[in-house]
C-alpha cells in the first residue's frame, strides 16, 4: 500500500459509457480516477500504482471480473486492495459467493444510486488514508528504534573504550605504586638497617624508635601491595584468570571468614585481556555482594571452558536474592555486571531461592560474535 494519503480509484468496465458515468459520479470526491476497459488493462494498472479501491465490472469479455479480482489478490502489491464488484443485474447466490471468495469487499448493482456509490467508496478512501498514516507512523517508529539502537551501540562502544582506558590507567598506576613506592620503601628500610647498625649499645631509645619505624614501613609496604593488587592483580597478567580468581577467593575467605570452595581449570587459554578483566571484575563484584547482603557462610566457585565459551558459576548459601532485587534499578553493582557481560555479547543469569542462597552464572564467548 502506498504511503501517500492521496487515494487513487481504479474503475474497470468494458463499456465506455459505464466508465464515463462512474467517472462523473466519483469526480466530486476529489480523488485521482484511473480508467481501464478490460481485466488485462486493470492488471497492468495495479502493477504500476496502488489504489484505495477498485470498482470492477463482473461481466467482461476475456479476463472477467472474477478472474481479474483473483489475479489482483495474488499480487503482493495489491493483495489487500479493496474490490467492489459492479454488476448490471443481481447475481445469483453462487456467483456472489464466488465473488467474495476471490476477494470482493462488496457488491453494487446497476442502476447505480449515486449517494450509495459515493458513500461506499468514501469509506475505503478514509481507510486508505488511515492506513497510509499508520504506515508513516510505523516507519517513523522504526527509524526512531533504529536511531536508538545506533545510540545504544555507540554508548556501548564508548563504554568499552572507557573501561579499556580505565583498566590501562589502573595497570599503569598499580605498576608505578608497586615499583616506585615499593622501591622507595625498601630503600628506606635498608637505610634504617644501616643506621641501626651504627647505633651504640646504650642508645636504646633510638633503637626502639627505629624498630617502630621498621614496623610502620612493613605495614606501608603491605598497604602498597594491597592497593596495587586491588587496581590490577599481578596474577591476572602473569598466570591467568583461573589463578587470579583462586587468589581472590582465598583473600575473600581470609578477610570475611566465609569459606570458599573453588573448582577451577588449570588455565584459561584463548581468553584475551579484556575478557579476563571483565570476568575477574564480575567475580569481585559478586563476592562484594555476598559479603554485604547474603549472610552466607559458604561460597562455591566453579569455572569451566569449552571451545567457544567460558562459564563462571558462583553459588552461596545465604538468604537468596529476591526477584525485585534482581530487576531493581538501584543495584548499580548488578547493572555494572550486566553491562560488562553485554559488551562481549555474553550472558548473566542470577537466580535466588529464599533461604537457599543465590547463584550467579556468567557465560562469555571466547571470541567476538
Amino acid at each position: 500500500m502506498s504511503s501517500s494519503s492521496s487515494a487513487s480509484i481504479l474503475i474497470v468496465d468494458d463499456d465506455r459509457a459505464n466508465l464515463v458515468a462512474l467517472q462523473e459520479l466519483l469526480q466530486g470526491l476529489g480523488q485521482s480516477l484511473v480508467l481501464a476497459n478490460s481485466g488485462e488493462e486493470a492488471l497492468r494498472c495495479v502493477l504500476k500504482q496502488d489504489f484505495a479501491v477498485v470498482l470492477l465490472d463482473v461481466r467482461m469479455p476475456g479476463v472477467d471480473g472474477f478472474e481479474t479480482a483473483k489475479l489482483i489478490r495474488e499480487r503482493q502489491r495489491s493483495r489487500h486492495t479493496p474490490i467492489i464488484f459492479v454488476t448490471a443485474a443481481p447475481e445469483d447466490v453462487a456467483s456472489m459467493f464466488r465473488g467474495y471468495e476471490v476477494g470482493a469487499a462488496d457488491y453494487i448493482f446497476k442502476p447505480l444510486i449515486p449517494e450509495v456509490l459515493r458513500s461506499k467508496v468514501s469509506v475505503f478512501i478514509e481507510l486508505h488514508a488511515k492506513n497510509a498514516a499508520l504506515v508513516r507512523e510505523i516507519a517513523e517508529h522504526e527509524r526512531t528504534a533504529e536511531r536508538l539502537r545506533e545510540s545504544e551501540d555507540n554508548l556501548r562502544a564508548l563504554a568499552v573504550r572507557l573501561r579499556s582506558v580505565r583498566e590501562d590507567e589502573q595497570i599503569r598506576i598499580a605498576r608505578e605504586i608497586h615499583d616506585e613506592l615499593g622501591q622507595a620503601l625498601t630503600g628506606l628500610k635498608m637505610d634504617l638497617t644501616w643506621l641501626m647498625n651504627k647505633l651504640l649499645a646504650d642508645q636504646k631509645p633510638l633503637t626502639k624508635k627505629i624498630k617502630s619505624m621498621f614496623r610502620l614501613i612493613d605495614a606501608t609496604i603491605r598497604s602498597v601491595r594491597k592497593i596495587a593488587s586491588g587496581l590490577r592483580p599481578d596474577l591476572l597478567d602473569e598466570v591467568g584468570l583461573a589463578a587470579a580468581i583462586g587468589w581472590q577467593a582465598r583473600d575473600f575467605q581470609l578477610r570475611t571468614g566465609i569459606r570458599c570452595n573453588v573448582d577451577l581449570p588449570p588455565d584459561s587459554d584463548g581468553l584475551d585481556q579484556e575478557r579476563s578483566t571483565a570476568v575477574f571484575r564480575i567475580f569481585q563484584e559478586v563476592l562484594t555482594n555476598v559479603a554485604r547482603h547474603a549472610n552466607a557462610t559458604r561460597v562455591d566457585v566453579g569455572m569451566r571452558q569449552d571451545a567457544d565459551t567460558l562459564t563462571l558459576e558462583v553459588q552461596d548459601n545465604g538468604r537468596g536474592i529476591t526477584a525485585a532485587e534482581i530487576i531493581g534499578s538501584k543495584s548499580l553493582g548488578l547493572l555494572g555486571m550486566r553491562e560488562r557481560v553485554l559488551l562481549f555479547s555474553g550472558k548473566l543469569e542470577i537466580n535466588g531461592n529464599r533461604g537457599r542462597g543465590t547463584q550467579v552464572t556468567v557465560s562469555l564467548p571466547l571470541r567476538p560474535k
